[in-house]
């Protein structure tokens, strides 16, 4: 079950850290949305394959690339420098989703208050995270998460690092955030 909470200041520092000096402030999903741009989806990982719930997504969305990958000790080369470039603040130009198979891990996020609000993801959950937004990812104590990740087309997986507010992909989100976002489904 997906669960989503605004960082204590104190923890942000340990990109790990699961208990916190002040109790988490929890936020729902559609308030999560409301203040990202962040969209959840539930699927079912024994059934995605045939349910058709997944291939609707996909069409809808317009999504056409996918792949699989998994990030462990054993399965990532240059796993402790992977790690902290994912942890390391950045944005895309194009929406990063993410379907989790397997395991769990953390994607933060910054509101328009510039605060990190954590998603915690496990198996089943499906989050999109929209072009422009600042945020990074880590795995949890488990270090272990299978996902799929889908595109529009062919895939474009570059990471602009903060501060990259002059990109036309962030104005792009800061008026949706502005203005309020819309669902894609």
């Amino acid at each position: 079950m997906v669960q989503a909470w605004y960082m204590d200041d104190d923890t942000v520092s340990d990109q790990r850290l699961e208990h916190h000096r002040k109790p988490p402030v929890f936020i729902s999903l559609s308030d999560l949305f409301t203040k990202t741009g962040v969209e959840y989806f539930k699927l079912n990982v024994d059934t995605y394959t045939t349910d058709g719930v997944l291939d609707k997504l996909k069409s809808d969305r317009g999504y056409t690339y996918e792949d699989e990958m998994i990030c462990s000790k054993e399965c990532l080369p240059n796993y402790e420098e992977k790690i902290k470039s994912f942890f390391t603040e950045h944005l895309h130009t194009d929406e990063e989703i993410r379907f989790v198979l397997d395991g769990s891990g953390y994607f933060d996020v910054r509101d328009a208050a510039d605060q990190w609000i954590r998603i915690a993801v496990s198996a089943g959950d499906m989050i999109v995270i929209p072009a422009g937004i600042y945020h990074r990812f880590t795995l949890d104590t488990k270090n272990y998460i299978k996902a799929k990740r889908f595109f529009i087309g062919e895939p474009v997986w570059l990471p602009y690092n903060r501060p990259a507010d002059q990109m036309e992909c962030r104005d792009e989100y800061l008026r949706k955030l502005q203005q309020g976002f819309v669902t894609a489904h």
